[in-house]
């Protein structure tokens, strides 16, 4: 997409430089204009890399798109996986709320955090009540397993968020 648009770019150059040879008048030199054609396309090398710069990227991020975004992952997640999810993103919680309690920015990122994993805990729930009436014992107790885990992990979770975080976040309360 890029290198099409730098060739765009280039084109309506050159075609501008060879209509300005044919307008301007004979004593305007139009091949000093061409060094313009490497410094248009060194700046749209420098915005293009400024603008996939992590820098960059991080200032654009949000909570809203933070809670929002989906990492690619197959259609058919198992139960196992996502409770292994769920725990792996409580831990993250509990671990970064005991190690900066009173940052407000952070008990709020870790507030929708929770939420999501909430939202995760009710998938997995639907899923262990679908595949345990047709699988067999151990399948059944591996189910049964993950979904513990998954809920101590996030009562742990929620044991270390303050209690006025998941009432509302502060863009719900404005």
């Amino acid at each position: 997409m890029f290198k099409l648009g730098v060739a765009l770019v280039l084109a309506a150059e050159v075609a501008g430089l060879l209509s300005l040879g044919l307008v301007a008048p004979s004593y305007v030199p139009v091949w000093i204009l061409v060094p313009l054609i490497p410094l248009t396309v060194g700046i749209a090398l420098v915005v293009r890399r400024e603008l996939e710069s992590p820098a960059h990227r991080l200032r654009r991020l949000s909570p809203e798109a933070i809670t929002r975004h989906r990492p690619r992952q197959p259609a058919a997640e198992t139960p196992e996986d996502l409770s292994r999810s769920i725990v792996e993103r409580a831990g993250e919680i509990r671990r970064s709320l005991t190690e900066f309690p009173a940052d407000e920015t952070r008990v709020e990122m870790c507030a929708l955090g929770y939420r999501a994993c909430a939202n995760d805990m009710i998938t997995l729930t639907h899923l262990v009540n679908e595949a345990r009436p047709n699988a067999p014992l151990l399948q059944r107790l591996k189910l049964r397993r993950a979904r513990k885990r998954a809920i101590d992990a996030l009562a742990e979770a929620r044991e270390t968020l303050p209690p006025e975080a998941i009432r509302a976040s502060r863009q719900e309360q404005q």
